[in-house]
């Protein structure tokens, strides 16, 4: 028996073990995968950072060109839009300079190469605008010549080659980060691929653990029908014994009472003739004394007028309490005989009549009933009841506290199929110890001070279990008891309990 649980301890711990494998793949796949996003989107700054660089760098000396360029055009034919487009051109290279300083302070080589260029182009902007002064003062010749003179310096293209280093440095920085991001890609798609292979992989073994714990469950389930199966064979057959020997126990109780009884009517028949022999033994006495009282002693007096009627009255109540004890013996029997006819029951009607039968004898003993609504119908066997439920609300009756007022609520409730009924009193209550002792036949406990056998509760059980249900007892000493019957809705077979 012990196998079971233990695999299913051993299926919790591996279903745990592959949950928490699992949790542990998907934080150990969000840590790579937060850490390789973080560094590709560092990398796609830098290289966005380098294409804002290079875009600088190139509309830096498209610039510096149109600046050129114009001057010269304007100096060959002079015209309104080539002034505004030098205009254009030198507003632009003050505001790339300073984005490209700005840029490169990263990259010290890149920012020395343009403190080199800065001059080269400050030299080039002066020059331009002194042809341009000369020009719009009305010296195109003058203009002219000095702009020969400057071309041959060719300080253009110097400007060109330190721009164009600046780009070749600027391009070997994209193309070696474009590799770094595409490896960091690489990275990113291989640690997923590993997380999917991962998780296929504790899913593979999952679905394994929960196919082979499901056909373990199968076949322990199967291996359990069988046993149901043969359970209920062997629980119809202990049953159907059990049944015949309660039918002889019956039939014995039957005949051992009958054979009670015979002796027991002779011994109470002489001992009624004792009683009267006894009357005239103390006439006989009486004369004697009064006639030749030198024939009686002391203790022949006392013989025939004292242990004399006690030892008859003492025989006398024996024999009524055997009586009784017979006569409660033979009710027994003729309970377990007799065949029960289930039939609707209105328990309101039928415990409202039974306290209305109980009235005289509870205001007798101080005591009144609470029958409380609503309460449940059910199909039985309705002598059984009214026997169950006399006997108990009777009961409550008895053993009441002196001085207070005695109050026997009884009540019920449907729960699911079954029906609970209680009988509840304020009485003198049942010790802790003797809450089951009372259900036993001829047992009773507390103070003797009432009439009864020990009898009632054990056949109120017995009743109730002919009806496929249970009493039980809920009890405090000095605060009072309440006895809870628990029966089916519905009486189905006898002594089977749903």
């Amino acid at each position: 028996m012990a196998q079971p649980l233990t695999d299913d301890r051993r299926f919790t711990r591996n279903a745990g073990l592959a949950l928490a494998a699992g949790f542990g793949l998907v934080l150990v796949a969000l840590i790579l995968v937060a850490m390789t996003y973080d560094n590709a989107r560092r990398l796609n700054d830098r290289v966005e950072h380098t294409h804002r660089i290079t875009d600088n760098l190139s509309q830096l000396i498209l610039a510096v060109e149109r600046n050129e360029t114009a001057t010269r055009g304007y100096l060959l034919s002079p015209a309104p839009l080539r002034i505004q487009t030098r205009r254009d051109a030198l507003a632009r290279i003050g505001p790339l300079l300073t984005d490209l300083r700005r840029q490169l302070a990263d990259n010290p080589e890149q920012a020395r190469r343009l403190d080199a260029l800065r001059p080269l182009i400050r030299e080039q902007v002066a020059t331009t605008e002194t042809l341009m002064g000369m020009a719009l003062a009305g010296d195109f010749t003058g203009a002219q010549a000095e702009f020969g003179r400057r071309v041959l310096v060719r300080r253009i293209e110097d400007i060109r080659a330190e721009i164009g280093k600046m780009q070749a440095v600027e391009a070997e920085l994209l193309r070696q980060r474009i590799a770094r991001e595409s490896g960091n890609r690489d990275i990113l798609q291989a640690i997923l691929l590993l997380t999917a292979l991962l998780f296929m992989a504790v899913g593979v073994a999952t679905y394994l653990l929960v196919r082979r714990y499901t056909s373990d469950l199968a076949a322990a389930r199967d291996r359990l029908h069988l046993l149901n199966t043969d359970l209920e064979a062997a629980v119809a057959e202990r049953t159907a014994d059990l049944r015949r020997a309660n039918e002889e126990i019956q039939r014995f109780a039957y005949i051992v009472s009958h054979d009670l009884r015979s002796p027991l009517v002779n011994v109470m028949g002489f001992t009624a003739e004792l009683d009267s022999a006894n009357w005239q033994i103390a006439g006989l006495i009486d004369r004697v004394e009064k006639e030749n009282p030198d024939l009686l002693t002391p203790a022949d007096r006392t013989a025939a007028l004292e242990d004399l009627p006690e030892a008859v009255g003492f025989i006398r109540s024996s024999t009524q309490k055997m009586d009784r004890l017979i006569n409660a013996i033979l009710d027994l029997s003729r309970q377990g005989k007799r065949v029960l006819a289930p039939q609707e029951l209105d328990m309101k009607e039928v415990l409202t009549d039974i306290a209305h039968s109980l009235d005289t004898l509870a205001t007798e003993r101080g005591a009144h009933f609470v029958v409380e609504e609503p309460l449940p119908t059910i199909r039985h066997d309705r002598l059984a009841i009214d026997q169950i439920f006399s006997n108990l609300m009777e009961n409550a009756t008895k053993y009441l506290v002196p001085g207070r007022p005695g109050v026997i609520s009884v009540r019920g409730k449907l729960r699911g199929k079954r029906a609970i009924f209680e009988v509840q009193d304020n009485g003198r209550g049942i010790a802790p110890e003797d809450t089951e002792r009372v259900f036993e036949l001829f047992r009773r406990a507390g103070a003797q001070d009432q009439a009864g056998e020990g009898i009632g509760l054990a056949n109120v059980r017995a009743l109730a279990y002919r009806l496929g249900g249970t009493v039980s007892l809920r009890s405090a000493l000095g605060e009072g008891s309440t006895f809870v019957v628990d029966l089916p809705v519905e009486f189905a077979e006898e002594g089977k309990i749903k």
